[in-house]
């Protein structure tokens, strides 16, 4: 795409994919799932254009990056550590860089500047909050009592199990599935009905204006040759987080922040969320956040949907620390 580069870098163990292209100060886009680095290919061309550097990985697990077998290789420490050496191997002449993260590379990117803010110069974060866990009882245990077990956060426990409803259905199918859903409110995947349909005779899937057929392809093709228990397995150390966290407890991120979200944002509509952000928790966990951003009519896959807003508004927030 347009004179986008690709390479292969060592970082902590493993062989990671990196897209990038310009020059100047670098910023380090983190994906989230079921995504590649290629759901910023509209800010890497428009970044690049204004005078940066955009360096944006696929995550262990995902697309032209090693997959490790283990389940507890995929804790936030594996991941920061990943990010912490793709830096230190791209960009050594650079103290901190900006930052760009989405869903889990959001909550990848709080975790980045909470384990090194040394490392961040800035952060724009797209979709999930800085949102500290109760230190009462972990995370899955909130979700299963609150929504049940079909939630597919608690689906996605089981080793295997998810993966092969996965592949009755298809790789296609689910990746229009995931991309293409606007309900705000949680994704529910019961067995044999996964996203509310018959395995026999599923609802068509008409695709937005944002995500082309060539789009589609792009994901289909990674996700059939790698498979999706890379990015399953982040969920499936949601607790192991929480409990490796726990030395963080009471902790802020103190870097500047941009927080972007959509009104349609399945994570905007979480129990608590959009109190948390507007009625000034989120400006305690994150003293120096300088602006909340909602989109109105917008869902989850924010940087896709409204590409040159978003372009825009990375590039109006980092040009002040230039």
């Amino acid at each position: 795409m347009e004179g986008i580069e690709h390479k292969t870098v060592r970082v902590n163990g493993i062989n990671m994919h990196v897209a990038e292209k310009g020059q100047g100060p670098v910023i380090l886009f983190i994906h989230g799932f079921p995504e590649l680095w290629y759901s910023w290919r509209h800010q890497i061309i428009a970044l690049s254009a204004l005078g940066y550097r955009a360096v944006a990985p696929d995550l262990r697990g995902y697309g032209d990056t090693d997959a490790p077998d283990s389940i507890t290789s995929y804790t936030c420490f594996h991941i920061v550590g990943d990010l912490v050496e793709l830096l230190d191997a791209v960009a050594p002449d650079q103290d901190n860089v900006f930052v760009v993260g989405h869903d889990w590379g959001a909550l990848m990117a709080w975790y980045l500047c909470l384990f090194r803010p040394d490392k961040v110069k800035a952060l724009l974060n797209l979709s999930v909050p800085y949102l500290p866990f109760s230190r009462q009882f972990p995370p899955l245990d909130g979700y299963r009592a609150f929504y049940g077990n079909d939630y597919y956060m608690c689906r996605f426990q089981e080793p295997g199990d998810i993966e092969a409803e996965f592949a009755d259905i298809g790789t296609e199918r689910i990746v229009k599935e995931f991309l293409t859903y606007r309900v705000p409110g949680p994704i529910m995947l019961a067995k044999g009905k996964l996203f509310g349909n018959s395995a026999d005779t599923p609802n068509p899937i008409t695709l937005p204006s944002w995500l082309s057929e060539e789009d589609v392809n792009y994901y289909v093709t990674k996700f059939h040759n790698k498979g999706f228990t890379g990015g399953i397995n982040f969920y499936r150390n949601i607790n192991r987080n929480w409990e490796l966290l726990a030395p963080w407890n009471g902790c802020e991120i103190k870097v500047p922040v941009k927080f972007i979200v959509g009104d349609q944002d399945l994570v905007y509509h979480m129990p608590g969320v959009k109190e948390f952000i507007h009625n000034g928790g989120f400006k305690k966990a994150v003293p120096l956040l300088e602006q909340v951003v909602v989109l109105q009519g917008v869902g989850h896959f924010i940087t896709m949907e409204k590409a040159d807003e978003i372009s825009n508004h990375i590039y109006d927030f980092f040009r002040q620390f230039v």
